[in-house]
């Protein structure tokens, strides 16, 4: 199959749209108000988990896109603040319009002219409006932080001194405003992620190839901080015009041309059609264009980074992102009190999303390397810190411990754990394929002894699928293989395994082979 990513701005001319607008996901918005269609990227082979957690928390079906890492679900438009809180989804994007068909011509000049004339006959308003809206509620959350950022100033000096020197208190604020992240109102796309459109590997997990093109000398100029989509219309000398980007998603091998040149020529009748200025950094807006064989997706980004991010501070080299830790944890239905530990933790990532989502339950986190420990512990202060700036109640703290241990012989008592979930290592980055040979099975012989015969389980990533399979085969008499999960990790196809622990008894030591 060919595929690519690729983000351009600008080109130019106008075109023709060759397919039958494609049905929208089942409604999901009760509420009466006028209703959206949203779309998200999130882990791949965790689409139906997310759309689990769309229905849990929204009421809303979802509808699994054919493109593998992408779901869709129709909300009520003031429900929009509620979809940036869930935990499962990357990425989100405004949907303008589909097309489940779109009959592209076999000349390349001719698909591509299409592709530019489907620019004027699309339903930009409404979309639109959904992208100002978004950006209102992310200048509020800019401003409650900064607020709270300097509460918190206030408060530490209160303690340290007994009394409030206006002059300090002053200086504070100033450096607190001045190190704060950049207002979300500005609408820069400076922290736009990464692995989105530079990296080999796209953010909902596909294994595209990412291309970049500029196909007009577009200044990189910043842009003013309150515009308005209406204000597109403007000329191009007016200051406030809106500055934007497209960026194609494409996968499939019957298509006569690239994602290159779909961006560059959707991109163009964009800016002909809006009055925009291209600008592939200091961005305003991002039009979404996803192909997958016959099915076209335009949408407008709603995220200017991926929400995958939002718990980890302190990064490792095997970091794993947090909507992959969320669909882990979830796969293996946490209960109330269940005690849940993570022995080969790294940075933390999953233990932290665990104590974030499930409070209720207790979470253990360990890790042999001390600098993995070091690392897991700051991510867990910063995540204490985050806690206490929010308004409202004063912060409880999280049900979560850290420890340096050896996973082999893990300080815990035999049946006193009920869930593991834990990244185990590919043997690429950390350890080695060699080494897997004789650590797996010894994983697998400790987590069988700690964890609790016949309710427990224990969800497992790993790369390296042909030492597991055999560890495991191994180890039939105290886990049973479930639910797999495929999954993409940097590029790498991977896979997430759902154990249950049988009523047998753990031998202490066994001969693995």
């Amino acid at each position: 199959m060919s595929e690519a990513t690729v983000t351009a701005a600008a080109g130019s001319a106008l075109a023709e749209g060759g397919g039958e607008a494609g049905g929208a996901p089942p409604r999901g918005a009760e509420s009466g108000g006028p209703a959206v269609v949203i779309g998200a990227t999130v882990p791949t082979g965790f689409e139906l988990t997310a759309a689990e957690e769309v229905k849990e928390k929204l009421g809303s079906q979802c509808a699994v896109s054919k493109d593998r890492g992408k779901i869709y679900f129709e909300i009520a438009v003031e429900s929009l603040s509620q979809v940036h809180r869930l935990r499962s989804v990357d990425n989100l994007f405004v949907v303008v319009q589909e097309f489940k068909d779109y009959q592209f011509k076999e000349n390349k000049e001719d698909a591509l002219k299409d592709l530019e004339d489907l620019v004027k006959k699309l339903p930009w308003t409404e979309p639109l409006k959904v992208w100002e809206l978004n950006n209102s509620l992310k200048k509020k959350k800019t401003k409650r932080k900064k607020h709270n950022l300097q509460s918190t100033a206030s408060k530490e000096k209160l303690n340290e001194d007994g009394e409030e020197e206006r002059t300090d208190q002053k200086d504070a604020s100033k450096q607190l405003q001045d190190s704060a992240p950049n207002a979300a109102g500005t609408e820069s796309a400076s922290g736009q992620d990464t692995e989105k459109t530079q990296g080999g590997i796209p953010q909902n997990g596909n294994d595209d190839d990412n291309e970049q093109s500029d196909a007009k000398d577009e200044s990189h100029a910043s842009s003013g901080n309150e515009n308005k989509a209406g204000d597109g219309k403007k000329g191009e000398g007016d200051v406030n015009v809106l500055k934007f980007r497209v960026t194609c998603n494409r996968a499939g091998e019957k298509h006569s041309f690239t994602s290159n040149d779909a961006a560059r020529d959707f991109g163009g009748a964009v800016q002909e059609h809006f009055q925009w200025k291209a600008d592939m950094t200091n961005f305003d807006v991002e039009v979404l264009l996803n192909i997958h064989n016959n099915e076209v997706v335009v949408g407008i980004a709603l995220t200017e980074e991926s929400l995958h991010r939002r718990n980890i501070t302190h990064f490792g080299p095997t970091t794993l992102r947090s909507t992959l830790a969320y669909g882990m944890l979830r796969l293996c239905d946490p209960q109330p009190t269940d005690i849940i530990i993570d022995p080969m933790c790294g940075t933390g990532a999953i233990p932290i999303e665990g104590a974030a989502e499930w409070p209720s339950c207790y979470h253990i986190a360990g890790d042999n390397n001390p600098q993995a420990v070091k690392r897991a512990a700051n991510n867990i202060c910063s995540l204490l810190k985050k806690n206490e700036n929010k308004e409202s109640s004063t912060s409880l703290g999280i049900p979560l411990d850290i420890i340096q241990w050896d996973i082999c012989n893990l300080p815990l008592r035999t049946g006193s754990v009920d869930i593991i979930v834990t990244d185990m290592p590919f043997g690429k980055r950390i350890g080695s394929k060699k080494k897997n040979w004789d650590l797996y099975p010894a994983c697998l012989m400790e987590m069988g002894r700690i964890c609790r015969p016949g309710t427990g389980r224990a969800v497992l990533l790993t790369q390296d699928k042909k030492c597991f399979a055999k560890a495991l085969s191994r180890m039939g008499h105290i886990w049973r293989k479930g639910q797999t999960v495929w999954v993409n990790v940097g590029g790498l196809h991977a896979a997430v395994y759902l154990l249950k622990r049988t009523w047998e008894r753990a031998e202490e030591k066994r001969s693995f082979w």
